[in-house]
């Protein structure tokens, strides 16, 4: 059974159709992936469901049982809320428990007189009585995989990723039946994006998102819905049958394109002869006429064009670092850090959020000074920076009058132009809306054109800061394509793992306080390289806790900040919650080898198995994260 029903939706906005008349289900615990270009209704799509549009006709409905939460793109909060009343301003009395806890807990780690701890203690008696310690561990794993720390800072001093980041913790700590996620790896760093990749598998919540990370619609998402010329398109499956089915389904469309084309050519030859007969049948052929006129408008053809531009040329210099340093304050970004780019490296720069990786692009564009050390640039460098800002773009302009204010032709390798009307046309602008007025644009059309306004300068050292933000997928494959032919330097700084993978050779790994590792190989050669190591790591783990020993912490050079006292309680805790759970499985593998022949009752003991071990596993990396700590 649905728990949401849409049937026969349409919007519009003046003149422009977004979809008409498309219906869908989505059942409890389904995962769907919803894709359309940028401007063809995703976002207000997710705003009807969510209640925040009303579409022009049509129904939705939600299951009266069923609770929903939204994430919707550009999240809004009272700027005079705290952060902890901005995740807590639904309170159920677990959620009341659990926030009394948490703010006691962050004023005795301030201060631990007598009165706070009075007032710990007393939240902890609520917690203990509400039995909400196992959900008050949830929404701790939650805030801690998403990097929000101090409850009480107001939500008008965080930056528009710290929000988002932010509205996504909120909707997660309500646990909903429903989700509607739109873009939720936008502001993400590449650990949280594969923490969230797991925790919405594994949940039984249904979600409806849209995202234009390839990989986490792979790994989320059982089926992916597509809107495409005013329709909704289902395919059950993956994004990589997606992929199949849709290329499959536009052969077959474009097959009868060309019929209805060479059919509406004979219709127009009778049309054209003004038939004065009036009968029923005439009628009846003039409407099919207009109808098949409409079909054969309606359709969007696609460009083939490919782009071999003419770069610049190197010289022997390009860049060359020399023992640079950078800080703010007590925060270290590089320390003593040296580089020689070398011509036609394709960089990946991968880090958590705030360790300085646009700081280190602003230091290369001369944006950003460096405390000491020397940035030499070569004297034949054109550099183009795509920056997360964006570009301030005039509202009263066209979009291809800003286009041609750069440039109005582009060179191509084999000596031939490309005009800026083509050029936009391959990035998914269509001749008609090239002369639309940049105030008209979505929020992806605008990054996109800003995009435009940085490739068209056919630069040799091209930075790409978070790129694939509100693109939607036909651009990042236009965009893949063109970097692919691209022969100058590059260096990108993406969450996206599937673009990075196929574009980049090496990384620069921010690894916090200065440090800069050069890792050679994509991004899932470094993610495979960082599970064995937890995998070693996790083999010695069990060989301590044979041994009855406590593990011995790997020495760094770099000194730890000492653990809270909430992160103390909770290591212990966890001790004992691994050992209680390895017993728990010990007897349930017991019981399943024993003489057990009700069908029902393996299956409820293997079920019970598999819940086990991934608790302990859960468990056990959060352990070892505390115990580098300890």
């Amino acid at each position: 059974m649905n728990i949401l029903s849409v049937e026969n939706l349409t919007k519009t906005f003046g003149d422009k159709i977004l979809f008409r008349n498309i219906s869908f289900g989505i059942a409890e615990g389904q995962k769907i992936g919803l894709i359309a270009r940028n401007g063809a209704g995703k976002t207000t799509l997710m705003n009807i469901i969510g209640g925040l549009e009303k579409p022009d006709s049509g129904l939705f409905a939600l299951q009266k049982d069923v609770s929903m939460a939204f994430l919707p793109q550009n999240p809004l909060f009272d700027a005079s809320k705290t952060i902890s009343e901005a995740i807590f301003q639904t309170l159920t009395p677990l959620l009341s428990a659990v926030r009394n806890y948490e703010i006691a807990i962050e004023l005795h780690n301030e201060d631990p007189n007598q009165k706070n701890t009075d007032l710990l203690q007393t939240a902890m008696t609520e917690v203990d009585a509400l039995e909400a310690w196992d959900y008050e561990q949830r929404i701790q794993q939650i805030l801690y995989r998403l990097n929000i720390k101090n409850l009480n800072q107001k939500t008008g001093t965080l930056s528009g990723g710290q929000l988002k980041r932010l509205a996504l913790a909120k909707v997660l700590i309500e646990n909903p039946n429903f989700l509607i996620l739109d873009e939720p790896t936008n502001h993400l760093d590449l650990d949280m994006i594969e923490w969230l990749e797991e925790y919405l598998s594994r949940q039984g919540v249904a979600v409806l998102l849209v995202t234009h990370d390839r990989y986490f619609l792979d790994k989320v998402c059982t089926e992916i819905i597509e809107l495409d010329n005013y329709q909704l398109y289902k395919y059950k499956g993956n994004y990589a049958y997606y992929l199949e089915k849709k290329s499959e389904r536009e052969f077959n469309e474009g097959q009868v394109f060309e019929k209805n084309r060479q059919l509406l050519k004979q219709e127009l030859d009778w049309m054209r002869r003004q038939p004065k007969a009036r009968t029923t049948k005439s009628k009846a052929r003039i409407d099919t006429f207009y109808e098949l006129d409409e079909k054969v408008k309606s359709r969007k053809t696609t460009t083939d064009l490919t782009l071999n531009v003419k770069m610049n040329r190197i010289g022997g210099k390009i860049i060359e670092l020399k023992n640079i340093r950078k800080a703010f304050g007590e925060q270290v970004i590089l320390k003593n850090f040296d580089y020689v780019f070398k011509g036609g490296e394709r960089i990946g720069i991968v880090g958590k959020n705030g360790v300085g990786k646009s700081t280190f692009l602003n230091i290369l564009m001369d944006i950003e000074k460096v405390d000491a050390g020397t940035v030499v640039l070569g004297d034949t460098m054109i550099m183009g920076y795509y920056s997360q800002q964006g570009l301030i773009l005039d509202e009263d302009k066209r979009v291809i009058e800003v286009v041609k204010e750069i440039a109005e032709f582009i060179p191509l390798a084999d000596g031939s132009k490309v005009s800026a009307s083509q050029f936009l046309t391959l990035f998914q602008f269509e001749p008609e809306q090239q002369y639309t007025f940049v105030s008209k644009l979505s929020g992806g059309e605008r990054r996109r054109l800003h995009l435009l306004t940085i490739l068209i300068k056919n630069p040799n050292f091209l930075i790409l800061d978070e790129p694939t933000n509100d693109l939607d997928l036909p651009t990042l494959n236009v965009l893949e394509d063109f970097l692919l032919n691209f022969k100058g330097c590059l260096i990108i700084v993406s969450h996206d793992r599937y673009f990075m993978d196929k574009l980049v050779d090496h990384l620069f790994v921010f690894e916090g306080n200065g440090i800069i590792k050069d890792f050679n190989g994509n991004y899932q050669d470094y993610r495979d390289d960082i599970k064995e190591k937890e995998a070693e790591a996790k083999r010695q783990l069990n060989a301590q806790k044979n041994n009855k020993q406590k593990p011995e912490l790997t020495k760094t050079i770099e000194a730890k900040p000492k653990p809270s006292y909430k992160e103390q309680q909770e290591y212990e805790q966890l001790e004992k919650q691994i050992e209680q759970l390895e017993q728990q499985k010990t007897t349930a593998n017991q019981a399943l080898s024993g003489n057990i022949t009700d069908r029902d009752q393996i299956a409820k003991h293997s079920k019970h198995i598999d819940e086990l071990n991934k608790t302990i596993d859960q468990k056990t990396v959060r352990w070892l994260e505390l115990a580098e700590k300890m």
